[in-house]
């Protein structure tokens, strides 16, 4: 047998054998498209790991005949790629799998651009960063952009199945006797990742005792064995993590709890308590706010006690502080008030600070004017006196506009409208 990994050995060699991904090779969409007419276009395929970035740019190759070279970014020089210049010159086209597209290098993208312009190379980079944001605008203009999905447990049983039976590239020399509570661990426990699930299987399968009469049992048990846990993981600087993050905070303010739990539990499996604990803090001020200011402190707390203890238990506290902040009433208004100032700071809409309000604690200030008829609130009834503190270019500027989702908000509503109408 092949030394190579199954998932290696399973890979598509035509766009009809690509499991998954419909949005892209199904029939009439658009790669599907692209093959059946010999018309490609280079283009950039990112999603996570194992989901069949390098399938897709192998099944193209072999759909449309044409030579089918790999190439890394990082671990490939300019050498590399001239070769394969060099070989699309001879035979016209050639398709360049050129995987962490996201890592090339100026040199090799100035070599690279002249014979994507004239169509001599095809470029399929993959890569699991988004290209918006990872990727030279030079490359990205110059190819379509495809994302790509994790596959459904549905999708990789159809996978591992299709191995099992394969006697020329896959499992199809071995007779497997494999139950299904230990394919559906296969297909799920990768988290949508195929190439990990085919090579668990493998595993399982050339790991295990035949019986007397030469059959091989896969239990849930084995299954479990061989692909352990597939745990949440995902790089920090990638999409995934901000992705979750993201999820993370609108499931809080949107009060869905369980939402809330599971993205939280993404991260703790991530081990990631950095991230947990900053957008926790800016969640219990941006989100909750005023209507539940004592939110903002209890989430501190929690938050210094889960570092204190650290994982495990960790998740205890965080967990409590998830569920208040969902369950807790909801309030922008103070970012929507800042951030309205800072609006009309950087549009230049401010003026000079009133005199009366200048600092008058020097020699000769009083001279200046700094300060005089400054009226001092608690001399007056009630801690209040009218005056006017605004520039005098915007004095009538409201930027606060009070919610009333919790009590304590409500409170200040109160006593905010009350001084705006003695104004």
């Amino acid at each position: 047998m092949s030394l190579k990994p199954l998932a290696f050995r399973m890979r598509p060699r035509t766009i009809d054998e690509i499991i998954g991904q419909e949005h892209l090779v199904g029939e009439g969409k658009i790669i599907h498209r692209m093959v059946k007419a010999k018309q490609l276009s280079s283009m950039i395929l990112y999603g996570p790991p194992g989901i069949g970035k390098t399938s897709i740019a192998s099944a193209i190759a072999g759909s449309t005949k044409f030579a089918f070279r790999m190439l890394n970014a990082v671990t490939n020089n300019k050498k590399d790629m001239e070769v394969v210049a060099a070989e699309a010159k001879m035979s016209g086209k050639v398709i360049l799998l050129l995987d962490e597209v996201h890592r090339l290098d100026k040199g090799k993208q100035d070599f690279l651009l002249p014979h994507l312009e004239n169509g001599s190379i095809v470029l399929i980079g993959a890569t699991t960063s988004n290209p918006y944001h990872a990727i030279n605008p030079a490359i990205r203009s110059r190819c379509q952009i495809f994302e790509l999905k994790p596959l459904s447990p549905e999708e990789i049983i159809i996978s591992l199945k299709r191995a099992l039976k394969d006697d020329e590239r896959g499992l199809g020399s071995y007779q497997v006797n494999i139950t299904d509570e230990a394919l559906t661990h296969l297909a799920t426990a990768s988290n949508g990742d195929v190439r990990s699930s085919l090579n668990a299987l493998e595993l399982a399968v050339i790991s295990s005792e035949k019986s007397d009469d030469g059959v091989v049992t896969i239990d849930l048990a084995t299954a479990e064995e061989c692909i352990q846990k597939k745990s949440f993981s995902h790089d920090r600087d990638g999409d995934a993590h901000y992705d979750v993050i993201s999820a993370f905070q609108k499931s809080i303010r949107g009060s869905d709890v369980n939402a809330a739990l599971h993205y939280l539990g993404r991260l703790i499996e991530a081990g990631d308590l950095q991230s947990i604990s900053r957008r926790l803090l800016v969640i219990a001020y941006e989100d909750i706010g005023l209507a539940s200011p004592q939110a903002g402190a209890r989430t501190l707390a929690a938050i210094e006690t889960a570092e204190r203890i650290g994982f495990p238990e960790a998740r205890i506290p965080l967990a409590n502080a998830v569920i208040e902040l969902c369950l807790s009433p909801k309030s922008n208004s103070a970012i929507l008030a800042i951030d309205a100032a800072i609006a009309d700071i950087r549009k230049g809409v401010s003026g000079e600070v009133p005199d009366h309000l200048k600092d008058a604690h020097y020699k000769g200030a009083k001279e200046l004017g700094r300060g005089n008829n400054y009226l001092y609130p608690h001399d007056y009834e009630n801690g209040w006196v009218k005056q006017q503190y605004l520039p005098n270019n915007i004095k009538n500027k409201t930027y606060y506009d009070p919610k009333r989702t919790g009590k304590f908000e409500q409170g200040l509503y109160t006593v905010y409208q009350n001084l705006r109408n003695r104004k």
